[in-house]
């Protein structure tokens, strides 16, 4: 394998993208850039298709660097022995490098002990579409001196940024009708970026290389049928509950145990987002139902059921990956759901630290008789229950303030909250 050349012309791909196309400043850039001030290891996860390599480029170009993207099918069956003679290729095309990118670097077996050599004089990024990147690989080796970062599907904001719109949250006639129509595209289509460079047809090739790649392959999976139908109807029935023994009869799959690992498996390849119902006993948190989403709406629209029949559901899709999105950089938020014996039900619970922060109901509404007075229930139950007063309920285009039985409850439209960059 002539390395060298195969470098050169991997940089020489992005290079040109770099020119001909406008790339969206990542919302994470900040804080990468401050992980990297000294030699260090950075680790961008992410669902497939998200943009990684990209960034990865992007914290690098303008410093003396080596880039190398191992999901490439001429570097299919690199050995650990091969490492050096890449590095090595490193300095011969670009002299005393500072940064080294190794993308993709879960496809090397024994990556992780070069990364841990590397680190201590350069600035290596890595990036990886399973989180047993870090729960495995690289944490044995590294022992927490590393850091992670965990990049998404573009948020609204930086779609809006993508597709040039230059509004804010005090809009005009106009901008707001150009901004609802770029709302209803984000939600049809999600935040994967070369969907929207070639198209909607890319999504169910995202999906099948998610599949394969990161799950069937990686994992070996014999049962394949069997896998592609359990994803297929957690895709689909996003945001409904689901049980490990239930699925498992559904979907006439033997063992529950097997259930319990596809999910994880589908889970560490960022697809789907699992839910716990809250409960401050853990015994009965772990035997409740879960909830599931996925990680984007176009992946979501693409092999599911379509956007039409499931609006609202969808929007609670948005709202949950966008929690999820802003939960990553603080360690101590965590997302649940609610429900009670009585049915009463909260879609998400944002816990920091011991405490329950907020609560929130998702509704797809234009007007305030337009809410189902149960979910105005359930949430006053939750927050008498829960202890929380921060309660907010997110609507398509309604907003608002009213005090009910003496608690004060938010109405927010869905793209209002979207363009905040915030926590909770």
């Amino acid at each position: 394998m002539d390395f060298k050349a195969l470098i050169k012309e991997q940089r020489e791909e992005l290079e040109e993208i770099d020119k001909r196309e406008r790339f969206i400043s990542r919302e994470q850039e900040k804080d990468a850039v401050k992980y990297l001030e000294h030699p260090n290891v950075l680790a961008i996860l992410g669902v497939r298709r998200c943009g990684k390599s990209i960034f990865s480029y992007m914290l690098s170009k303008e410093h003396d660097f080596g880039y190398i993207n191992f999901d490439d099918e001429r570097l299919s069956g690199t050995k650990t022995e091969d490492l050096n003679r890449i590095l090595e290729a490193f300095y011969e095309l670009y002299g005393d490098v500072e940064y080294i990118v190794l993308d993709e670097i879960q496809n090397v077996p024994g990556w992780e002990l070069f990364a841990n050599r590397l680190r201590r004089t350069r600035k290596v990024i890595i990036t990886g579409s399973n989180s047993h990147l870090l729960a495995g690989e690289l944490a044995t080796h590294l022992t927490g001196r590393y850091i992670d970062i965990r990049l998404f599907p573009f948020s609204f904001r930086e779609f809006l940024s993508f597709k040039g719109f230059k509004g804010t949250e005090v809009l005009t006639t106009k901008e707001k009708a150009e901004l609802n129509k770029l709302l209803d595209e984000y939600l049809k289509l999600g935040g994967l970026p070369e969907v929207y460079k070639f198209g909607k047809g890319m999504l169910p090739r995202i999906y099948e290389n998610i599949i394969t790649k990161d799950i069937v392959l990686r994992y070996r999976i014999r049962k394949r049928e069997e896998l592609n139908n359990l994803a297929m109807y957690l895709v689909s029935n996003f945001s409904n509950e689901i049980s490990y023994s239930k699925l498992s009869r559904i979907l006439d799959i033997r063992h529950v145990s097997t259930v319990s690992n596809w999910i994880s498996y589908l889970e560490q390849a960022f697809l789907i987002i699992k839910l716990e119902r809250f409960d401050f006993k853990l015994k009965q948190q772990f035997v409740a139902p879960k909830k599931i989403y996925c990680i984007d709406n176009g992946i979501m629209n693409s092999v599911g059921f379509g956007y039409s029949e499931n609006t609202g559901r969808i929007i609670e899709n948005t709202v949950a990956v966008e929690l999820l999105r802003r939960g990553s950089v603080l360690p101590t938020q965590e997302i649940y759901y609610w429900k009670d014996h009585q049915q009463n039900e909260v879609d998400f619970i944002v816990k920091k630290g011991p405490k329950v922060k907020q609560l929130i109901q998702v509704t797809y509404t234009n007007e305030r008789h337009e809410i189902n007075e149960r979910e105005i229930k359930s949430l006053l139950k939750a927050s008498k229950e829960l202890r929380c007063k921060n309660l907010l309920i997110i609507t398509w285009d309604y907003s608002g303030k009213e005090k009910i039985s003496g608690k004060e409850v938010s109405y927010v439209p869905l793209w209002s909250w979207l363009l905040r960059n915030e926590s909770g």
